[in-house]
């Protein structure tokens, strides 16, 4: 059985003291930090780039797991990459040349997860399936926290377990956006190896709401 894993949104975090805040989910036990970095093109709103996540990465043993909601993504693989990103995440709707995008990021040693966005059928994961470490659903509308979870996207998420073990690969299947105690476990029954979740982590009592997660996946 994979091993469920939580992803704090460092979107979620107060930007005044990331460093503190990336340090209270690190001590809590969370081993994978999410980071979105946003072009206010793909999607409307700009966050993060590579000068901050070089800044952050000396700081933290976590893994940084850089989602790229960005267009034409191919431009920053190699800043990103070298900001120390550890799984670099591109969307299919953003990426041409998707195999070409994937065999690039490959190049740089670094790990590949493809996202779609709720509308995207999965069969844009037809052909690289196989090629991928993970793939993130969008379970919301990409660009904004604080948004509800699409309920339809439950069912999304179990087609593409399906579709990963009839295929063979060893994807992890992570979700994002509208994720918290009350959702975690119908995603991860659907099939959800990483939860990311921001706001539900990020605020008061940070440690609680970690420590929450944990046992609604171990229980899971």
């Amino acid at each position: 059985m994979k091993t469920k894993m939580l992803a704090p949104s460092l979107l979620a975090a107060d930007f005044a003291k990331l460093h503190e805040e990336i340090g209270t989910v690190e001590k809590a036990g969370v081993k994978m930090l999410h980071i979105d970095v946003m072009d206010g093109t793909f999607v409307p709103n700009i966050s993060i780039g590579p000068p901050v996540i070089a800044a952050l990465r000396p700081l933290s043993s976590l893994v940084f797991d850089v989602h790229l909601m960005v267009n034409e993504p191919d431009r920053y693989l190699s800043a990103i990459a070298e900001s120390g990103a550890d799984i670099l995440t591109v969307h299919a709707e953003a990426c041409p040349h998707l195999y070409r995008t994937i065999s690039k990021i490959r190049q740089m040693k670094k790990k590949v997860c493809v996202a779609l966005n709720p509308a995207t059928p999965l069969n844009a994961l037809d052909y690289i399936l196989d090629d991928l470490d993970m793939v993130l659903l969008m379970t919301v509308e990409p660009g904004f926290g604080g948004q509800k979870y699409i309920p339809e996207m439950t069912s999304k998420i179990r087609k593409l377990a399906s579709m990963i073990v009839q295929s063979g690969s060893k994807a992890l299947i992570e979700v994002d956006g509208g994720i918290s105690h009350h959702n975690a476990k119908e995603a991860m029954d659907a099939g959800a190896d990483v939860l990311v979740a921001g706001s539900a982590v990020f605020g008061k009592d940070m440690e609680k709401n970690i420590i929450e997660f944990n046992k609604i996946m171990s229980n899971g």
